[in-house]
C-alpha cells in the first residue's frame, strides 16, 4: 500500500475548496489557518434539526474545518479564551457525520480515533478529509487558537456548544481518511491482521 508511505505537508486557509481537499492523500500533514468550528454530539444533532426544519444556521460552515472537541474555555473580559482543546473520540459522531457533511459542506473534520465506512463514503462523495489530531495535546491545540470569534447554542453547555474559533497553523493534523477512499485506520488494521495470521501459522508449526 504505497499510498500509506507518501507524505506531503500542506498549509490550508479557510474557506477550503473541494479542489484543495481532493489533492490531499492519507498520511499527508495539514496545518489549518482561518475559521474552525467545534461540534460534538449535541451540536451535530441540533444542526441537522435546523436543516430539517429549514432554519438558518448561525454560521455558514461551507469550506470550514470542523473540530470534534469540547473545549475548556474561560471568560476573559468581554470575550473568551480557550485553555485546552483536546479532540473528542470521533466515533461518537458517526451516526450524524455523513448527513452533516452532505448538508453543510465542511471540508476537514478533525478528531481522534477515526470514523466508520458511512462517513468515509460521504467524504469521498463530497470531497472531505478526516484529520487525526493527537489526543492529550489539548494545550498545543489551544496555542493555535488565536481568538474565540463567537459561541452558539451555549444552552447545550460549554463542551457541547458550537465554538467559532480563529486558528493559525492548527496542527499537525494527519490525513487519516482522504477523499479518494483511502483509510489509514483500515490499512493499519489490515496489516495487524495479516501479521497476526503469519504468527498463528508459525505457531501451528
Amino acid at each position: 500500500m504505497m499510498w500509506c508511505e507518501r507524505m506531503t505537508n500542506y498549509k490550508l486557509r479557510t474557506p477550503i475548496s473541494e479542489e484543495e481537499v481532493r489533492k490531499l492523500r492519507v498520511n499527508d500533514t495539514v496545518y489549518i489557518t482561518g475559521t474552525m468550528v467545534t461540534a460534538r454530539d449535541a451540536a451535530h444533532r441540533r444542526a441537522l434539526e435546523f436543516h430539517e426544519e429549514g432554519k438558518k444556521m448561525p454560521v455558514n460552515l461551507e469550506g470550514l474545518a470542523l473540530f470534534h472537541c469540547g473545549p475548556i474555555v474561560k471568560k476573559e473580559g468581554d470575550g473568551w479564551k480557550v485553555v485546552a482543546a483536546g479532540p473528542t473520540t470521533s466515533s461518537r459522531m458517526d451516526m450524524f457525520e455523513d448527513e452533516f457533511i452532505k448538508n453543510f459542506k465542511v471540508r476537514i473534520v478533525v478528531g481522534k480515533g477515526g470514523m466508520g465506512k458511512k462517513t468515509a463514503d460521504a467524504m469521498k462523495q463530497y470531497g472531505v478529509v478526516y484529520g487525526a489530531f493527537t489526543g492529550g495535546a489539548a494545550v498545543l491545540a489551544a496555542k493555535a487558537i488565536k481568538r474565540v470569534k463567537g459561541v452558539e447554542w451555549s444552552d447545550l453547555g460549554m463542551p457541547e456548544a458550537m465554538w467559532i474559533l480563529e486558528v493559525e497553523d492548527f496542527g499537525p493534523v494527519t490525513v487519516a481518511i482522504d477523499a479518494h477512499g483511502n483509510n489509514l485506520f483500515e490499512a493499519i488494521q489490515k496489516k495487524v491482521d495479516d501479521e497476526k495470521l503469519k504468527i498463528y501459522k508459525k505457531l501451528e508449526l
